[in-house]
């Protein structure tokens, strides 16, 4: 697994202009091919009066999945110079639309290889990415006596506390990178005594 990949930061929408043409470039998460394939589906029947509604994806971490579309564009005009802009930007779990309207001057291809790459590339700035780290789940459990200092503790070092369970003793819910392991092992023997007990769980990705 990727130790971290980045994604966009938010759906939303970035309008450019070239030659009189308008290029809105629609950005969205997408955690899966499928949601990636509704987004495009919700963007085209947003623009039904569009000439062209061209799009790019990557799914994964590994970006083991990479598709594109120039819907009607010149063969490799559009869909693959936004699927490279998003690669090229190490960008993961992302869906790029971007819907032309045309404005009566032609580009050529190298203005549409520059205009629809560039479009992804200015919504790319302007929405903004985030960082996601991979990490390892785990569950603490503690008695009630220490469990609020242990939380507290969790909390003013950093560490993200996803979720807490009370019952006859307190169980707590962090992520912690795999090189932090052992450490954080000292660190809890350490704060509880060693009553405490750490249970290590699958993999994930969170926000770094």
């Amino acid at each position: 697994m990727q130790d971290e990949y980045r994604t966009v930061a938010r759906e939303g929408v970035h309008e450019t202009e070239v030659n009189r043409s308008r290029f809105l470039c629609a950005l969205a998460p997408a955690a899966t091919e499928e949601e990636a394939q509704e987004f495009i589906a919700r963007i085209r029947r947003e623009h039904p009066g569009a000439n062209h509604n061209c799009w790019a994806y990557v799914i994964g971490a590994d970006a083991s999945v990479q598709k594109a579309s120039d819907d009607g564009e010149p063969g490799g005009t559009a869909g693959v110079p936004m699927l490279q802009m998003l690669t090229r930007r190490d960008m993961r779990y992302v869906v790029a639309v971007v819907t032309r309207y045309f404005g009566g001057v032609k580009l050529g291809a190298g203005g549409l290889i520059r205009a629809y790459g560039g479009a992804v590339g200015e919504a790319l700035d302007a929405l903004g990415t985030i960082t996601r780290r991979r990490f390892r789940l785990a569950t603490v459990t503690v008695d009630h006596q220490r469990a609020g200092k242990v939380q507290n503790d969790l909390r003013s070092t950093g560490r993200e506390v996803r979720d807490v369970h009370y019952g006859e003793a307190v169980t707590i819910e962090i992520g912690l990178p795999d090189a932090d392991v052992e450490a954080f092992r000292a660190w809890l023997a350490d704060v509880t005594a060693g009553s405490a007990e750490l249970e290590l769980g699958g993999e994930a990705y969170g926000d770094a």
